[in-house]
């Protein structure tokens, strides 16, 4: 029988142990490690350069180069309104996955505006918004999004509107369940900006693809820090609001590291989106001052 060489047993296995796991990737990189530990992630919010891209300073299809070379983000959050005509133009969508993925740019959602209102108390009228989303669920299927941003407008009482966004919500879910695409409804006026009835909605509609996105400067009169709290267990995203910053560089109207504690106390860590929406500043500077402050909560809660 051999004598046992222990040591040498010990050095062999630990170095196949070490190739191994450096052959199949598993060994994170020092880089790769570091953003592991972020608390969460930041993408930008199309939103922020619409001023810009009102004016023709900047093209639709230049947005995934310009938030990748300009602003250092990789990760994107369209708007349809700036490209309201193409939703079915798979050349131009094409285009755009494209530029995209050359970037090294996540597409994320596309926040759908002017298709109608899901909780509209006319049946037709109801119908009709539901099924003039399903284009943009296709889109951002192809896009490689997750979500479509929609906004759930009703009127009457309380609980008439709740009951009328339940129904419009509902059957667009379940049409974009068919495409792996999630339907998230952001506080963006009306009873939707109130979070207790918002919340509801979205337990009422009981599926697991509709979801909220908190975007905190859109709850107005309501209490934006209870708002959050309130819609963040169904959060599908979470959309950081700026306006004015103050020589500290903190956001003058919302306590960023008060909000951002509500949010991830709340589980979340996934995309937090820049959606700058001031006038102190022109939108590139905010843009970077708002990416700045998130950056120092990373920091904090990290």
């Amino acid at each position: 029988m051999k004598p046992c060489n222990h040591r040498r047993d010990f050095l062999w296995s630990a170095a196949a142990a070490g190739l191994a796991v450096s052959v199949s990737g598993q060994l994170p990189s020092p880089a790769l490690a570091a953003e592991k530990k972020l608390p969460f992630k930041i993408s930008l919010a199309e939103w922020s350069l619409h001023k810009a891209l009102r004016a023709g300073k900047i093209a639709h299809l230049d947005y995934a180069r310009i938030t990748k070379e300009d602003f250092g983000i990789d990760a994107v959050e369209y708007v349809n309104q700036f490209f309201k005509d193409k939703a079915q133009d798979k050349k131009y969508l094409a285009e755009m996955k494209t530029r995209a993925a050359d970037q090294g740019v996540k597409s994320l959602l596309i926040m759908i505006d002017g298709e109608g209102n899901l909780g509209d108390p006319n049946k037709k009228k109801r119908t009709q918004a539901v099924e003039n989303h399903y284009k943009w669920v296709e889109a951002a299927k192809f896009l490689g999004c997750t979500s479509i941003r929609v906004n759930a407008r009703s009127k009457g009482t309380y609980a008439e509107q709740g009951k009328l966004a339940v129904d419009g919500l509902r059957r667009l879910s379940e049409f974009g369940a068919r495409y792996g695409q999630n339907v998230i409804v952001e506080n963006h006026g009306g009873l939707s900006s109130n979070g207790k009835w918002l919340s509801e909605v979205i337990k009422k509609v009981g599926l697991k693809n509709c979801g909220t996105l908190p975007d905190f400067g859109n709850f107005h009169e309501y209490d934006r820090y209870l708002g959050v709290k309130e819609t963040m267990p169904f959060a599908k995203a979470v959309s950081a609001k700026s306006h004015d910053f103050d020589a500290q560089g903190n956001e003058t109207h919302t306590d960023f590291f008060k909000i951002m504690k509500i949010v991830l106390d709340a589980g979340y860590h996934g995309y937090v989106g820049i959606e700058y929406e001031g006038g102190s500043l022109d939108e590139y500077a905010g843009v970077r001052a708002t990416k700045k402050l998130l950056q120092r909560v990373q920091k904090r809660f990290a």
